[in-house]
């Protein structure tokens, strides 16, 4: 009999347009695994969100392969050495894999190959790192000129449909209890407010697809609306890879939208971010520009005023409602709109003067959707470190923000202290003395934080 064949899944948990699993198919028995591997990412391991969500997608895609008479085997350790036994229990020689950027990753890639056969596919992104360059050869640094020359490849490949059938082998390995792996908070249990906002699994990244088909051409003008709900929240869904991102673009490559226009260079950004890790594997914990390694930032680890104005941003009570709506947006559903996603980090980077690597950590920890290289990317952007960034002394102001973009509703939903309040107020209740009791006034003032970054962004360029 064919020997089988191993599928390394890590994001990648579907069976549509998901090449490892199709190429293996082909060639004999599957066995599908996943490897929670803790050790190998140090401080990226999954956070709690991410750990909420990665039980409740392995849940669906094992009911999915058992449906078609397959078993998705779960192992705990370190990735390589699981993979080694797993080939050695099985008599397996080949692993088939979707290729990834994280560092951690392509250091496991590299070491699996050493062992096994592995065959490494392209599964995650619509031009993967590497795909793109100039014209001599290297990787693009910038966005713009990336966006550019990865729209004048497209399209990208075809989705590859799931595999017809998945024969099974002779003997099932041994499996660990994916309930064993305690990936769900008890005690105490947070995540009520996570499991109502979401459906997880590659069924329900299709449904959010679907409806998506019919909201997209409005995305130019209400991604920036907080209040409206306009934009995708597929992103969780991209991040495990229960739909790809390929699927995406062929179902709405027919749009002529404006939104769509917009959206593809979303999905864009999301390969830009993994081709700036395969160039800088640190991004998530380095500067790129070392000038800012002098900036004298604020270090709640020593500064008890730091401390606690990093609690106040995590906790939703800065005193800034669309901050504090969208922090409180962020803990209660692993999720936080885009427009204020920019607000919160720059808050805390530029009002607080705190180094955005902490919140980088926090987001990782919160998010459910959180990516190394999105994460890193966009926070190094805020933060004007990165390889492609705003500037530092672009400042932005979230009370005009929160104004502009109507955030009425969203600060209401999310901030229910402040509900009873009409606009303008209650983009700014101290201002306009009408500040509840039970709402805190402001960590400081708009133009005292200003006025401090800007200070410290001097003395970094010794002005």
């Amino acid at each position: 009999m064919t020997k089988p064949q191993i599928v390394w899944l890590r994001r990648d948990l579907r069976m549509a347009d998901n090449p490892a699993l199709y190429a293996a198919a082909q060639q004999g028995p599957v066995i599908a695994v996943y490897v929670l591997d803790d050790e190998c990412a140090k401080g990226h391991t999954y956070g709690g969100a991410s750990r909420w969500w990665l039980h409740h997608s392995l849940e669906s895609l094992s009911k999915s392969l058992g449906s078609r008479n397959a078993r998705l085997i779960l192992r705990r350790g370190d990735a390589v050495e699981e993979l080694a036994k797993l080939a050695e229990e099985t008599g397996a020689e080949t692993v088939h894999a979707n290729r990834h950027y994280e560092p951690w990753w392509r250091k496991a890639q590299g070491a699996l190959a050493e062992e096994l056969d592995l065959k490494l596919y392209d599964g995650n992104y619509l031009t993967p790192p590497g795909s793109v360059t100039t014209g001599s050869g290297t990787q693009y640094k910038i966005y713009t000129p990336f966006s550019k020359a990865s729209l004048a490849q497209f399209p990208p490949r075809d989705v590859l449909p799931e595999p017809e059938t998945l024969s099974s082998p002779d003997k099932w390995p041994v499996s660990d209890a994916l309930e064993d792996w305690q990936l769900l908070p008890t005690k105490p249990d947070w995540a009520g407010g996570i499991r109502t906002f979401w459906e997880v699994g590659e069924a329900a990244a299709h449904e959010r697809l679907a409806w998506w088909e019919n909201h997209v051409e409005d995305y130019d003008e209400a991604r920036n609306l907080p209040s409206v709900e306009k934009t995708s929240q597929l992103s969780p869904h991209l991040h495990f890879g229960e739909i790809s991102p390929v699927q995406i673009w062929h179902a709405l490559k027919h749009s002529r939208s404006d939104g769509w226009r917009t959206y593809e260079k979303e999905l864009i950004w999301r390969d830009y971010a993994q081709n700036a890790i395969a160039q800088f594997p640190a991004y998530a914990s380095t500067n790129y520009r070392e000038d800012y390694d002098k900036l004298n930032w604020r270090d709640p680890h020593s500064d008890k005023a730091a401390a606690r104005d990093l609690k106040a941003w995590q906790d939703g009570k800065t005193g800034y409602p669309i901050v504090d709506a969208g922090m409180r947006q962020l803990y209660q559903t692993g999720w936080m709109h885009n427009r204020v996603r920019m607000i919160t980090a720059s808050f805390l980077i530029k009002h607080l003067l705190i180094d955005w690597r902490e919140g980088e950590k926090w987001f990782w920890d919160t998010l459910v959707d959180a990516d190394y290289a999105s994460n890193a990317t966009n926070w190094q952007w805020t933060a004007g470190t990165g390889v492609d960034s705003n500037m530092f002394v672009r400042i932005m102001a979230p009370l005009s923000q929160s104004e502009k973009f109507d955030g009425a509703a969203y600060i209401c939903e999310y901030v229910p202290e402040l509900a009873d309040l009409s606009e303008p107020y209650i983009h700014d209740p101290e201002e306009h003395g009408c500040l509840p009791k039970a709402y805190p006034a402001k960590v400081i003032g708009h133009k005292e934080a200003r006025e401090r970054a800007l200070s410290a962004y001097k003395a970094m360029k010794g002005e």
